[in-house]
């Protein structure tokens, strides 16, 4: 004997809130894909003074050349690849975690830059990208003259 359930439609409906919390979570909790061990994205900071913009790029294992800049517009991609080692038959993996494979992360620049005068710097694993403000952004100063 089956019993009856009303259904209600409602009751099965996320809310906008619960929506929102779970894309956050998602998107914070697991900035990379691990599931098929290919990197998805680098974790990128940014930041700006009077006159520039500063961005770092935490690029562990990577080598200088295997990273590609670029800055379209109010857009800067860093993208690459790097390559798996050579599979060994005499190892058996216990974990493997090493990222691998093609990555690329864009942000949008807070504002205007000159991206011919860039500079970009590699060091132990962290990429520092300074571009530098264009002078109509840049924040000037007027001189009060009293009477």
């Amino acid at each position: 004997m089956s019993s009856i359930i009303r259904w209600e439609p409602a009751r099965e409906m996320m809310t906008l809130r619960e929506a929102m919390d779970r894309l956050f979570d998602e998107a914070f909790t697991r900035p990379f894909n691990l599931a098929n061990a290919n990197w998805s994205v680098p974790a990128v900071d940014m930041y700006q003074t009077d006159n520039e913009v500063v961005v770092k790029a935490a690029l562990p294992g990577i080598k200088a050349d295997e990273v590609q800049i670029s800055v379209t517009g109010e857009v800067l991609t860093i993208k690459g690849e790097t390559r798996q080692e050579s599979e060994s038959k005499e190892k058996t993996y216990h974990l493997r975690e090493q990222r691998w494979g093609a990555f690329e992360r864009s942000v949008i620049l807070p504002t205007d830059v000159v991206a011919d005068k860039a500079k970009a710097e590699f060091e132990n694993g962290v990429l520092t990208i300074t571009l530098p403000k264009a002078e109509e952004v840049k924040p000037k100063s007027i001189t009060i003259k009293s009477k």
